[in-house]
């Protein structure tokens, strides 16, 4: 048994959980806050933000430090930015 999920198994993981529970409710107009570790998340802003396999391995989210998206009513990204930059 491998000691660390990998990106692949951890995006196989959670985009269908977030495809199920989570869009549907952004879709219907909620505002949704999504707290998880590294991976989830890097999973998610690959998605979301349609970020290459190459990239995504380099990317750093900061620990602690919030990523807002806006989305369109069709779930795209309008806008990414940390919470810091609004400040």
């Amino acid at each position: 048994m491998p000691a660390a999920e990998s990106l692949r198994d951890t995006i196989a993981r959670a985009l269908p959980y977030f495809q199920a529970e989570i869009a549907p409710r952004l879709a219907s107009g909620q505002d949704i806050i999504v707290s998880a570790h590294g991976n989830s998340l890097r999973a998610l802003v690959k998605h979301l933000s349609g970020i290459g396999d190459e990239e995504i391995v380099g990317l750093e989210i900061p620990t602690g430090e919030p990523i807002v998206y806006q989305l369109s009513a069709d779930l795209s990204v309008e806008r990414r930015y940390y919470l810091s930059e609004e400040a």
